[in-house]
């Protein structure tokens, strides 16, 4: 991870300084790199996981979520990110937008390094990715289920890029080819349990533990775990928080109740055993990989997605 930590620094610099220093602002901030992370663990599964293409691997995939962050944050009109300020809130929109372009770009230069399948592959990944955050903001059909529609978005805005973080890691790494789709399936469903457990967190946690603003979904009405399963209550006690949830939650006062009420209700502890369920999941199909500490570090890394706390 220090190996990739020093990449990263020399990958968002530009012959600007301005460029450099809006690109380093969220990086710098920190984070858990759980993507490169992700990368080096599935590497460990092959022959060779210290090569360079890992190296390199590692880097595409934090990039392009770096890259992502930004463009989230103007979406979002989020203030703070990571603890620090956003950069749309510390710069404006614009700068923001085009940070993140900078980054995807750096992440495109990069991919083309591994090869034309891993463009491929990272194509097709930006694809869903994309096809997620669009489809975040589109409420679902008449008929089509709220929770089906909001776990396809979750799948597509954070799954995708965690399941090809996993595949990059085996394939750069040596593994075969079994390990890599095996891993490929279980990053899709551990990246899906990591965006629910952000769901919680946006819910249950306050600002300092988490880095980020409180509620800050439910402020903007974006449907997450914890709310479809409080919506899915015909309790007559929930009326005032089903009301709430119905509503317009950016006046303060509105938020704030609607926020302790969440804190409260039972769909939290759901949401909570619902992610679990999914690292179980996830865990049952490393099957496919030797037992040994390789193994027992990606189990590991599953239970810790479900369960964490910040």
């Amino acid at each position: 991870m220090d190996v990739v930590e020093d990449a990263l620094s020399g990958h968002v610099r530009s012959r600007a300084g301005f460029v450099t220093e809006a690109a380093r602002h969220l990086m710098e901030a920190g984070g858990k790199r759980f993507r490169p992370l992700l990368v080096l663990l599935a590497a460990e599964t092959g022959d060779h996981p210290a090569s360079s293409e890992v190296v390199t691997a590692a880097c595409v995939v934090e990039l392009t979520h770096l890259a992502s962050l930004y463009h989230d944050d103007v979406m979002d009109e989020a203030a703070l990110r990571r603890g620090a300020e956003s950069a749309n809130a510390r710069w404006d929109n614009h700068v923001a937008i085009l940070t993140g372009d900078f980054l995807f770009s750096k992440s495109s230069e990069l991919t083309a390094e591994l090869g034309p399948d891993a463009v491929r592959i990272q194509a097709q990944t930006f694809t869903k990715l994309v096809e997620g955050q669009i489809l975040e903001t589109v409420a679902p059909g008449q008929d089509e289920d709220p929770l089906a529609h909001y776990l396809d978005v979750v799948a597509g805005k954070t799954g995708s890029l965690i399941a090809t973080a996993a595949r990059y890691g085996a394939r750069f790494g040596g593994a075969s080819r079994e390990v890599e789709e095996a891993l490929t399936a279980y990053g899709e469903i551990v990246g899906s349990a990591f965006q629910l457990s952000d769901d919680i967190l946006d819910i249950a946690s306050d600002s300092v533990d988490s880095g980020k603003t409180p509620g800050t979904d439910l402020r903007e009405g974006v449907p997450t775990l914890p709310v479809l399963m409080a919506q899915q209550s015909t309790d007559p006690d929930d009326a005032r928080l089903l009301e709430l949830l119905s509503g317009d939650l950016t006046d303060d006062d509105r938020h704030a109740e609607a926020l302790d009420l969440l804190r409260k209700h039972p769909a939290i502890d759901e949401a909570r055993a619902y992610v679990v369920a999914r690292a179980q999941e996830a865990k049952g199909l490393l099957e496919a990989v030797p037992q040994g500490p390789v193994r027992e570090a990606l189990e590991a890394f599953a239970d810790i997605v479900a369960t964490r706390s910040a």
